[in-house]
């Protein structure tokens, strides 16, 4: 077994991440906590997060080797690689790879057993394929941004986590573990996985376009039942400036939820009649701003009205649920989230701190089995 060997259900499968920055990395990082061996290729002076190295999380668990892929004998480096390996995952623009010589001809030319990941935003084809875009213009297109925020105001941004993340790599991997399964079956062979972040936002959204069918949906955002709309599905601000959740969905909860919070009948009632959310709303909202979210927290914990603390990314590792359950965990001094999902037989890991660009030629070569990965013992002569 290997120094980067896990024991997750992934152990003994071999990725090649192509350096990139956002959803690619972030799934080959899923792929290392599993258990996978990920080497990612990064080109030398390359892009990152701009912060430290040290502190880029998705890198965990991985491997790095530098490669010039527009020196001559780059592109013959990562085929080495890839003739070894189980997955490629690469997020550049369409065409780009097929440029560079490390595109899925090429690579499963050499190993046509290989699972080539692309992760892009507006997919390979298309009329977007080739344009520039982020998470949010591909949210924007798909109608998933415009579900998000209060009603009169413009769409909130869900940070990155919507589209590049939920929409982008969760898609890849499901993707990569499918044609991984397929490739590995009898007579299997390798694919190319085309991963689009507006493809993965537009499924997320199946339950709701199945609603707008069927009417039980408005097209506009801050007035249904999971987009804010309702008053007991959202947040209130309590005396001290925080925030409580409320999620009291089912009557049973919902009963729970206004006993403790101390409204009375009548002005619970109006949870049937939706012409009188707003009095409804102004009354919830009234009845925080009297206590500060401490003492909210106490008084609904240990019950079922669907109440809870808005914890800052801070707050959260804190949290008695998420520590007991070590959601979070501290390795090499960085206090980060487990990987997830949790298994009972073959558990992940981190097992190792963020890759430094370049650090482990010399053990990836070995363990491998491959040329030395030394952009500088590779140059022409």
């Amino acid at each position: 077994m290997t120094a980067t060997t896990g024991t997750g259900p992934l152990r003994g499968v071999r990725v090649v991440e192509l350096a990139g920055i956002g959803p690619g990395p972030y799934a080959a990082m899923l792929l290392a906590d599993l258990g996978a061996d990920v080497v990612r290729v990064d080109r030398p002076g390359g892009a990152g997060l701009g912060i430290d190295p040290a502190y880029d999380l998705t890198n965990r668990n991985k491997r790095s080797v530098l490669v010039d892929l527009k020196a001559d004998d780059g592109p013959a480096a990562v085929l080495d690689l890839v003739e070894r390996a189980d997955v490629l995952i690469e997020g550049y623009r369409p065409g780009v790879a097929e440029r560079l010589g490390v595109g899925p001809r090429a690579c499963l030319a050499r190993n046509p057993r290989l699972v080539y990941g692309r992760m892009t935003g507006w997919g390979q084809e298309g009329p977007l394929a080739h344009r520039a875009g982020h998470d949010i213009t591909y949210l924007a297109v798909t109608g998933t941004l415009s579900m998000i925020g209060a009603p009169g105001g413009p769409p909130a941004v869900p940070a990155n986590l919507l589209g590049d993340y939920a929409g982008g790599s969760l898609y890849l991997v499901v993707g990569v573990l499918a044609a991984l399964h397929h490739a590995r079956a009898e007579g299997g062979t390798g694919q190319v996985v085309d991963a689009a972040i507006t493809d993965g936002a537009v499924h997320l959204a199946t339950m709701i376009h199945g609603m707008l069918a069927a009417g039980a949906w408005q097209d506009r955002r801050g007035t249904n039942l999971l987009d804010g709309g309702c008053p007991f599905y959202g947040t209130y601000e309590t005396s001290d400036g925080g925030h409580m959740a409320v999620g009291a969905l089912e009557q049973r909860f919902y009963d729970e939820f206004t006993r403790l919070l101390g409204l009375d009948e009548h002005t619970a009632a109006a949870r049937h009649d939706p012409a009188r959310w707003d009095e409804l709303r102004t009354a919830v909202a009234a009845r925080f701003r009297t206590r500060d979210r401490a003492e909210w927290t106490a008084l609904f914990e240990d019950t079922d009205a669907c109440v809870a603390p808005v914890l800052s990314l801070r707050e959260a590792p804190g949290h008695p649920h998420l520590a007991a359950r070590s959601t979070f965990t501290a390795h090499g001094g960085l206090t980060q989230p487990a990987p997830a999902p949790r298994f009972s037989a073959t558990p992940g890991s981190v097992r190792r701190p963020p890759a430094r660009p370049g650090a482990d030629a010399d053990e990836v070569a070995r363990d491998w089995d491959v040329p030395s990965i030394h952009p500088a013992d590779r140059r022409p002569s």
